[in-house]
């Protein structure tokens, strides 16, 4: 069997009023009955929306409030045409697949309809072997019909009907756009007599070695089809194993059931293991499926598969009734550190191979090691899922239904319930091959009664556990995310076990209370937000909009992030800002602390706590604010890097419970190290300095690193001092035989008026910044550019979180570290790491623009400050 991509050909599209189509001309005058577009270039996967975009006939969607002029769109019915030729050869069966249609959709071949189809998520076949028979081409026409109305956030789960990906129906960090399109690829499949149906290859190791080997095991299962009815038997079907290097480790002949099913089992030793981000490498093993009828290769299969044990167990000191949230991979217990994924766009069929790239690189540079695919958005295409198992995320798979805020529990419709089995058939049957996928969840936050997590009793989730069962038998099922036994995280004790929450800073001192004596086992979703960078903020907001707002006080802002008004939070904390840069600072410094230090007082509870999932990665449009660490354009926010630093193998933390002092206030917190691997000595310095450099306090630990725990140093106790501006920094850093690091500070203060407001004046006047040599890396779209940065401080007192800055806009840029405070005198070199941009959709204006730069362009400044150098 061979796939032809039909995608790239020539596609258009034509908008109609609702049945117009199928009646074609007036009743009462008998003329053609015309569209509300005339035939347009269309693009395939794509949606309506950008074409219309491109058509210049809606404005662009995403700036201002130009969506609200576009939700005429989902309301059209929606015609794509084009031309297919007969391959040559023709083979036996011609199919024509639609691996995702959006989202009911009739098709026909000239005037003849071919059948229906409704659903996202499951592909869409026909069999158009006899119509290529009788003519060299097939004129193709896919009628759409406008989209169903479902639900958006706010409405009854239990009404829900469709398995069409809801979050454009309008979310806290979406508008409403919803869209209309071939959202997959769409390809004529060309079979032989025989080829394969479905197939599933597992893994498993046993026997592991000191060095991460171990006597690995794949299962092979697949299952051979006729496409003739009288074809000859007399079918050989080879399976051939290669290792990580090529080089062919296992062949052998697979014996064919009567109903067309093959297995077989390769043992290899001393077998290389996968491991997740942070714990080892990713290495992939080639199986191969080859069928034969004599001579002539009829089909061939190929997955790339890692080799690992894969166990679930329950956390240290865990009720007897809670669910076995520990991860364990190859005899090894493994901290979650995680990140919830929205669909990347609105218009996500638009995504390129490019924007996966990008978001699966900030996760393993961001030393995360599991992605939760939430269940208001999508199954993602596959490419993703490949990224993942190269890159060494573990995947936490949702199946598509979520909460509602009116009522959440799971939909019990019939027609809801028979669209839910065929996206989890498709889903499973497809994505249980990848090594990356770890755990399957029922939905989003299912709930059977306020704050009571769904459980495996009711129908609609049974449904899908049993699913799990006959597909997927070795990876875990949850009912829901959170799974209980309450829904929101609680003071209680005893009842967290995973939970979701809070998405707000909660406040001085109560935040470090809340977080810092908690007792769950999971959490699974939280967040803080914050405001995205200035360079985004001028992409879609107008200038009359570009100065500190509160949501209440303007629609635009109020269109891209209502939930997320920060600027009370922020004026308490630093007093009101002057302009809109500086709020966006002020913004995402709150956001950054925020999470750091749930990120941290979870990590001091391993494996009583087995790991934290941040809500979110990214957003699918620009917002003004949000809770996500990267926003719309892939720009990382100053949250990703403290993330990326709470994250890291070898991490250490301060614990504490409060930002605000008074002076003389006895101060007295311990120190805790975090690893990945055991017995590694590490000594660690905590200074107190002042604004100016001074070194208030020093203090020395040493110690090695504990066995799947966090380890307490010792203790930090100073008195807090007075200083000239209130502000006072703990900075820790650690040192190893393997290398060393300075940790982010910790800022408290003993100011009288907001915490923060002296921090307006550390402008960063005297940073200096140098490119130290030239950009390294081949000017293709896949390269990875490098420089290095010198970073020197010659003021008089400290630049504050000094970052850098892409300013082409031809790249999407990160570093091995960003928001670096530096002292008068010191100075520090940063790595920066530049890919030029490929996104699809609204964002490939971006990407044909960058084709044009030859090389990144990069500018540091300290917050509340300007900008110091170029490179």
């Amino acid at each position: 069997m061979r796939e032809i991509n039909a995608s790239g050909q020539s596609w258009e599209v034509k908008g109609f009023w609702p049945w117009v189509p199928i009646k074609g001309t007036s009743m009462e005058l008998g003329q053609e009955l015309m569209g509300v577009t005339e035939w347009m270039p269309a693009t395939v996967p794509g949606a309506v929306q950008y074409d219309l975009y491109r058509a210049g006939l809606i404005p662009h969607p995403y700036k201002d409030m130009n969506s609200l002029a576009c939700e005429w769109v989902e309301n059209r019915w929606w015609m794509y045409r084009t031309t297919i030729r007969r391959p040559e050869p023709a083979g036996e069966k011609l199919e024509l697949v639609f691996k995702g249609l959006d989202y009911e959709a009739a098709i026909y071949a000239g005037t003849k309809l071919l059948g229906e189809h409704k659903g996202m998520f499951h592909e869409a076949a026909f069999d158009v072997t006899e119509l290529l028979r009788q003519s060299e081409t097939l004129e193709l026409s896919v009628l759409l019909r406008h989209a169903p109305d479902e639900m958006a956030q706010i409405g009854k789960t239990s009404d829900t009907f469709t398995q069409k990906s809801r979050f454009t129906y309008k979310w806290d960090f979406s508008t409403r756009l919803v869209p209309i399109g071939i959202w997959d690829d769409a390809v004529l499949r060309v079979h032989g007599a025989f080829s394969f149906g479905e197939a599933y290859v597992r893994t498993e190791a046993a026997a592991i070695a000191p060095d991460g080997t171990g006597a690995g095991r794949i299962h092979v299962n697949a299952r051979v089809e006729a496409n003739r009815a009288d074809a000859a038997a007399g079918l050989a079907l080879t399976a051939e194993c290669r290792d990580p290097d090529g080089k062919l480790v296992a062949a052998r002949e697979l014996a064919l059931e009567d109903d067309g099913a093959a297995s077989a089992v390769f043992d290899i030793e001393g077998a290389r293991l996968w491991y997740p981000n942070g714990y080892g490498e990713q290495p992939l093993y080639e199986v191969k499926l080859i069928l034969r009828g004599g001579a002539e290769k009829l089909d061939e299969r190929t997955y790339r598969v890692g080799i690992r044990q894969l166990e679930y167990v329950a956390n240290d000191g865990a009720p007897e009734e809670a669910l076995p949230y520990t991860v364990k991979i190859n005899g090894r217990r493994i901290y979650i550190r995680g990140v919830n994924m929205t669909p990347l766009d609105h218009l996500y069929a638009n995504v390129t191979d490019g924007q996966y790239a990008w978001m699966v690189r900030l996760m393993k540079e961001g030393n995360a090691n599991l992605v939760r695919v939430w269940g208001g958005g999508l199954i993602e295409k596959k490419r993703f899922y490949e990224l993942c198992d190269e890159n060494g995320i573990m995947i936490w798979q949702e199946f598509i239904q979520s909460s509602s805020g009116v009522d959440n529990i799971p939909s019990k419709r019939p027609e809801f319930l028979a669209l839910l089995e065929k996206t989890a058939r498709a889903a499973l049957a497809d994505r249980r091959n990848h090594v990356s996928l770890t755990v399957w969840s029922g939905g989003n936050e299912l709930m059977s009664e306020p704050n009571k997590p769904s459980t495996m009793d009711d129908s609609n989730l049974a449904i899908l556990k049993e699913l799990v069962r006959e597909y997927d038998p070795q990876r875990l099922f949850l009912p829901t995310s959170a799974s209980g036994p309450v829904e929101y995280i609680t003071e209680e004790k005893g009842l967290g076990h995973d939970v979701h929450g809070h998405w707000k800073y909660q406040g001085d001192p109560y935040h470090y209370e809340l977080y810092g004596e908690n007792d769950n086992l999971f959490h699974s979703e939280f967040g803080v937000d914050g405001l995205s960078r200035m360079k985004s903020l001028r992409k879609f907001l107008n200038e009359g909009e570009r100065r500190p707002k509160a949501m209440k006080d303007s629609l635009v802002w109020r269109h891209h992030g209502e939930w997320w008004d920060t600027l009370a939070r922020d004026e308490a904390m630093f007093g009101k800002p002057g302009d809109l840069a500086v709020f966006s600072d002020a913004s995402q410094w709150m956001q950054a602390e925020g999470l750091r230090f749930i990120l941290e007082a979870n990590r001091r509870r391993k494996f009583s706590n087995s790991g934290s999932i941040i809500w979110q990665l990214n957003e699918p449009w620009p917002n003004v604010s949000c809770t996500n660490l990267v926003d719309y354009y892939g720009e990382p926010k100053m949250a990703y890097y403290w993330t990326k630093a709470a994250f890291a193998p070898l991490h250490v933390s301060l614990d504490y419970r409060k930002l605000k002092y008074a002076k003389g206030e006895p101060f007295r917190r311990l120190l805790y190290v975090h690893a990945h691997e055991p017995g590694v000595a590490v000594s660690v310095r905590a200074e107190v300095l002042d604004s100016a450099g001074s070194v208030l306090h020093r203090a020395e630990y040493e110690g090695a690193t504990a066995h799947e725990r966090a380890l307490p140093l010792g203790e930090l106790a100073f008195a807090m001092p007075e200083t000239a501006d209130g502000l006072v920094f703990v900075r820790l850093a650690y040192r190893t035989e393997q290398g060393s690091a300075v940790l982010p500070p910790y800022v408290f203060s003993t100011a009288d008026g907001p915490a923060y407001e002296p921090a307006w004046r550390l402008d960063g006047a005297g940073l200096e910044a140098r490119q130290a040599g030239e950009w390294r890396g081949a000017a293709d779209a896949a390269t990875v550019y490098r420089a290095a940065f010198e970073l020197r401080n010659d003021g008089e007192r400290a630049a504050l979180h000094v970052h850098a800055e892409e300013t082409t806009d031809g790249f999407w840029m990160e570093a091995d570290e960003q928001y670096v405070t530096l002292f008068p005198g010191e100075t520090h070199t940063v790595d920066i790491r530049c890919v030029r941009k490929s996104g699809g959709g609204l964002l490939a204006e971006e990407a044909a623009a960058a084709a044009a730069i030859a090389l990144p362009q990069v500018r540091f400044r300290a917050m509340f400050g300007g900008s110091s150098g170029r490179g």
